[in-house]
């Protein structure tokens, strides 16, 4: 249900920082037409640590009516609080979402027995399937595989978004949790490599610009099918670069509204894209495949 290319939708924003409902309306209906497996609402790529909880639930709740089942809708609910993290994963729930992406809580570092009891309370509070998301360079923690381990024993846990972006560390997880739950990469840029080890699926930043090809990137990857991955997946790689050289979302905000959907608009502390890398990052669109000028 939760395999594949699995998009980590920008949120499309118009004027100084509204909602763009029409840009978001034709972005979902770009990725219901080009095989995306399912959308990731409300998550970092999404701008969530921007939104009041009123709006994040909004949001999520208009893109679960736009798909209208068609794929699976995973909510980001992560908190650094846990009572915070178990209310949004109770509104996400209740507004339809298939599952809950939850990031592990940040800043404030908990050890790895406090992160065990974190994602223990909230997957024992709200009945949804629930994903583990590990982005250390991000949040200051790291969540063990160890821990992982102890987890992957809860019923509703489902998957980890591992985006350490270290295949060591996914062979790790595969060897002591794949019988249990998925494990999906949450790094473009190695995620071909996992999920030919027995990864299954890619949380992508990319797939938000191209994908038809990271559907079928990742298709191929989860099959086995190294040959057909690695021709798709040759002509991304500079993309998958060019999309992290300022902090997602910057530069897959600039590239989405290159293609028409929406400004070139993010929420403050985020500011738009620097104009150095704009030629950077349209040639590896255009190395994509994407016709844009």
């Amino acid at each position: 249900m939760f395999r594949g290319s699995i998009v980590a939708l920008i949120t499309p924003m118009q004027g100084v920082g509204e909602v763009d409902e029409a840009a978001l309306e034709r972005l979902v209906a770009f990725h219901l037409e080009s095989g995306t497996n399912a959308i990731v609402a409300m998550g970092t790529t999404g701008e969530s640590a921007t939104f009041s909880h009123v709006e994040h639930t909004a949001v999520v709740k208009r893109i679960v009516e736009l798909v209208a089942g068609k794929i699976p809708v995973i909510a980001g609910t992560g908190s650094n609080s846990t009572r915070e993290a178990i209310e949004l994963t109770q509104q996400a729930k209740e507004v339809g979402a298939d599952a809950a992406l939850l990031v592990t809580p940040y800043y404030n570092k908990p050890t790895q027995e406090g992160l065990y009891l974190h994602y223990k309370a909230v997957a024992e509070q709200v009945d949804i399937p629930q994903i583990l998301y590990n982005v250390p360079g991000r949040t200051a923690v790291d969540l063990l595989p160890e821990t992982v381990a102890r987890l992957a024993n809860i019923e509703n846990i489902i998957a980890i978004k591992e985006a350490t972006g270290d295949l060591e560390r996914a062979q790790q997880l595969i060897d002591l949790c794949a019988d249990r739950i998925d494990i999906i990469s949450g790094d473009d840029g190695t995620a071909m490599e996992l999920m030919l080890m027995g990864g299954k699926g890619d949380i992508s930043v990319t797939a938000n610009v191209v994908p038809e090809a990271m559907q079928i990137m990742c298709a191929a990857a989860i099959a086995g099918d190294r040959q057909r991955a690695e021709e798709i997946n040759v002509h991304l790689e500079a993309l998958h670069q060019q999309l992290f050289v300022e902090p997602n979302p910057i530069p897959v905000k600039w590239a989405l509204h290159k293609m028409g959907y929406g400004g070139n608009v993010n929420r403050l502390p985020l500011t738009p894209m620097e104009a150095n890398h704009h030629a950077d990052l349209l040639e590896a669109m255009h190395e994509a495949g994407v016709d844009v000028e």
